[in-house]
């Protein structure tokens, strides 16, 4: 039962703010985390590669960051259409229909900030 109910709370999210902008942003934050991961392992090695690596996963943060905040955005520009179409409307739909709105929006700064606390631990190995 508290598998279910734990399931429940991470997939709903995931699904209400719009499966293909939160499987971008998702994509942009498993690339990130695979990015500083790889960064760490080659750092002694290899270190151009490793600064490499730290480059991409600046670049995959920042596509995950402005992705959310795209999302965001077109839920706004729909919900608003949906508002405009409607005329007279609850205010609880109106509620709704921001929070959609603005979970691609988390998701993508949660992402942004998960890479960036890696960029600042992969950053403090080298020896500039």
């Amino acid at each position: 039962m508290n598998v279910l109910f734990s399931r429940f709370l991470v997939m709903n999210p995931f699904m209400e703010g719009g499966p293909l902008f939160m499987s971008l942003i998702l994509l942009c934050l498993l690339l990130s985390v695979f990015f500083i991961i790889k960064g760490f392992l080659n750092r002694k090695r290899d270190e151009a590669l490793s600064r490499r690596m730290l480059k991409l996963t600046i670049d995959s943060s920042l596509l995950g960051l402005v992705l959310g905040f795209l999302g965001a955005v077109i839920g706004l520009i729909t919900a608003f259409d949906s508002i405009q179409s409607m005329g007279d409307m609850d205010p609880g739909v109106f509620a709704g229909g921001l929070k959609v709105s603005l979970l691609t929006a988390t998701f993508g700064l949660f992402s942004f900030v998960i890479s960036r606390i890696g960029i600042l631990l992969l950053r403090a190995f080298f020896k500039d």
